[in-house]
Parts: structure tokens; sequence; C-alpha cells
């Protein structure tokens, strides 16, 4: 995985809760995503390090279907 993505916004229309949160938190920052911004009430994350393809994945793998925005 190359690294060095920019930062990406992706809309996570499933994500509500401080569970939530944490959830998608643990597998991206496992992945090697960094500087994690979570917006709850817009239902975004924004992370950086990652390719778009990789978050996209990732996110679905743990039940929460995401798109780049």
């Amino acid at each position: 995985m190359r690294k060095g993505y920019p930062m990406t916004t992706f809309h996570v229309p499933d994500m509500s809760c401080g569970h939530c949160k944490a959830s998608i938190t643990e597998v991206l920052t496992e992945l090697g995503g960094e500087q994690l911004t979570f917006d709850m009430e817009a239902r975004t994350v924004d992370v950086s390090n990652l390719s778009p393809e990789a978050v996209v994945t990732a996110l679905d793998g743990i039940g929460f279907p995401a798109s780049p925005k």
C-alpha cells in the first residue's frame, strides 16, 4: 500500500454513535490511516495516508458502506 495519500473525506451514512466511531477508528488506524477527523452530524470522516479504495473496502468489511465525498 502506497503511503502519503492526502486527506480525503468519506460519507459514512450508517455512522451514528461513539461505538461506530470507535470501530471505524480501529480499522483505519490498523491500516495506517492518520489524522482521522469525524463529523458525526454530517456523518463524514476525514482520513489521510490511505487510498480511497482501501478506506471504502475496509469500511465495507465492517458494515459501514462509505463513499469519497
